[in-house]
């Protein structure tokens, strides 16, 4: 009865999507220089499949896993696109989801990034839309919301790769760009809309676009979008698709926020997870390093790891800050050609960074977190943490852009004293993926008071958390941003590096902000001592007389004592 259902959606014969190499676009998420993750399929039972692949699901009558495209009757117009990009075998995620999604059920997926999940759910849609024949002048039938806009137009770009044999057309509608030709091709009708919250809701306020017939809907790295505080408008906008539709929901993990929204939008959906979901693991296939470092040694580490690698291999550098995205990037430049994108990037900037990072003109890429989620490129073979993220979460998302569809990769990553809040969780990262703890992030750990949970967002009143300042002063020790009277003070540069002496602006505010550069000695977030090390004095600089002056006329001409 199974094989007569798919037969009723995709009455077509259909293949597989491996090379005949071994070797995998990486873009579109299959295993790539090793064996097809369903070798051997046919001969596997469905619970033998799904052991292998640490596949657990739920939900009433879950269809069995399509080992092979041999069992699905994909259309043949849709084969040769597939055929084209050289694959022959589903992932985990698509071997399993697909037949739910052919069923027309909702479904919550759980993989990590670089699973394969975009295709888990266009192709799904593509028949979806064969099958319904909807006006596209009247609206879109397909809606994917997407956190980022380079998500957003790397899944446009594989809608319409697999999409062109049947005539399917999708907009692309994302901030940061001209409102104007993203209305006009709605204007021209669209079948797929992929989209970021906040633009979505624009152009609905705007009532340029209608989505009263929308009957599929999609919402990519939703844990994403709602730790970037989109929450508010993709419940408005699910308010505009109407109730009689199916949902589906791509997700890396799984905390409580997300589960929530999964209750108010989803009706009975079957769940897919592809590894354990109750910790956050990072992709096995990644040999991690991670190096106590102080802040003055990073930028020679650095260039011995790059010198280290093959020329024109694609690494991927992560800064915590803008200032020292661009300031990084324009140093290595000089040596091994770089480009910086980050949130102040226009799109058409971020646009031609990506294409010379794609093509290897530019084969190193500097970047905030901004590019963290949602950036696939093909063989990127290193990522380095120059600063560390805000929390391991983000940890394990940059790294994840290496070592993507069954490729390996290495990631290295600095950690400081000022780090040591996050080594407990760091840790566990590490031993769920097999990879080795140096002694010295145990030392950090024991003295970092044990770490604050893998989402816990927001640190206590020791300096402070995520980006946070406030009155005691707060965030991380590498830019050093602060409480109400913390300073910027003077600063001597290293000899090692190649930054300028001091930064030019900023007296505080948030980690994009001021004091970015991560060469400065590590500030512990207590105001009261960071007062004291910016007291004016003859060493002192620019800054440190500004705050004095400050605090001279707050006390009504006195001296500058001591912080309230």
């Amino acid at each position: 009865a199974f094989r007569w259902l798919l037969c009723f959606f995709t009455p077509q014969n259909e293949r597989s999507l491996v090379s005949q190499n071994g070797t995998i676009n990486d873009s579109v998420g299959f295993a790539a220089r090793g064996p097809a993750p369903s070798a051997g399929g046919n001969s596997l039972s469905a619970e033998a499949y799904r052991r292998r692949h640490e596949i657990t699901v739920t939900g009433g009558d879950v269809p069995p896993p399509l080992m092979s495209f041999e069992a699905t009757g994909f259309p043949s117009e849709l084969l040769r696109e597939v055929y084209s990009a050289g694959f022959s075998a589903p992932t985990p995620i698509q071997a399993q989801s697909w037949p739910v999604v052919m069923q027309s059920r909702d479904i919550v997926a759980i993989a990590k990034t670089g699973s394969g999940k975009t295709l888990g759910y266009l192709i799904p849609a593509f028949l979806h839309l064969k099958r319904l024949r909807n006006d596209p002048r009247m609206g879109p039938t397909i809606l994917v919301l997407s956190p980022t806009r380079e998500l957003a137009t790397q899944i446009q770009e594989e809608a319409v790769k697999f999409g062109k044999s049947s005539r399917i057309g999708c907009t692309c509608l994302y901030g940061g760009a001209p409102k104007g030709p993203q209305l006009g091709q709605l204007d021209r009708g669209t079948d797929i809309v992929v989209a970021t919250p906040g633009r979505l809701n624009d152009i609905l306020e705007m009532r340029r676009v209608s989505l009263g017939q929308v009957s599929y809907l999609v919402l990519d790295e939703a844990d994403r979008m709602l730790d970037m505080g989109f929450e508010p408008q993709i419940r408005k906008i699910v308010k505009e698709v109407p109730s009689r539709r199916q949902t589906l929901m791509y997700t890396a993990t799984w905390p409580k926020e997300v589960r929530k929204i999964a209750a108010d939008l989803l009706v009975n959906p079957v769940q897919v997870n592809i590894g354990n979901v109750d910790e956050l693991v990072a992709n096995k296939s990644i040999t991690q390093h991670v190096e106590v470092l102080a802040s003055m040694e990073k930028h020679r580490r650095l260039e011995q790891i790059l010198r280290s690698q093959e020329p024109g291999s694609k690494v991927i550098i992560f800064c915590s800050t803008k200032k020292m995205c661009d300031q990084l990037a324009r140093n290595l430049s000089r040596q091994f050609g770089a480009a910086a994108i980050h949130g102040d990037k226009s799109q058409g900037e971020r646009d031609h960074v990506l294409s010379q990072f794609r093509s290897g003109r530019a084969p190193l890429l500097v970047a905030t977190d901004v590019a963290a989620r949602g950036l696939d490129v093909k063989d990127i073979r290193v990522v380095v943490n120059y600063d560390f993220p805000t929390g391991v979460e983000d940890y394990v998302h940059r790294i994840g852009r290496t070592g993507r569809a069954g490729a390996t990769g290495i990631a290295y990553t600095f950690f400081g004293e000022q780090d040591a809040k996050y080594a407990s969780d760091l840790i566990k990262v590490l031993e769920g993926a097999s990879q080795k703890v140096p002694p010295e992030i145990r030392d950090l750990a024991l003295r970092g008071g044990g770490g604050f949970g893998r989402n816990r967002r927001w640190g206590n009143g020791n300096g402070g958390g995520r980006d946070s300042g406030g009155r005691g002063g707060g965030g991380r020790g590498d830019f050093s941003f602060g409480g109400r009277d913390a300073g910027r003070g003077s600063w001597a540069p290293s000899s090692s590096n190649r930054y300028d002496s001091r930064p030019s602006d900023g007296y505080g505010g948030g980690p994009d902000k001021g004091s970015s550069w991560s060469e400065r000695p590590a500030s512990k977030g207590w105001s009261r001592d960071r007062s004291r090390s910016r007291s004016p004095g003859p060493a002192g600089g620019r800054g440190s007389f500004h705050m004095a002056m400050m605090e001279r006329s707050r006390n009504g001409g006195g001296g500058g004592g001591k912080s309230p």
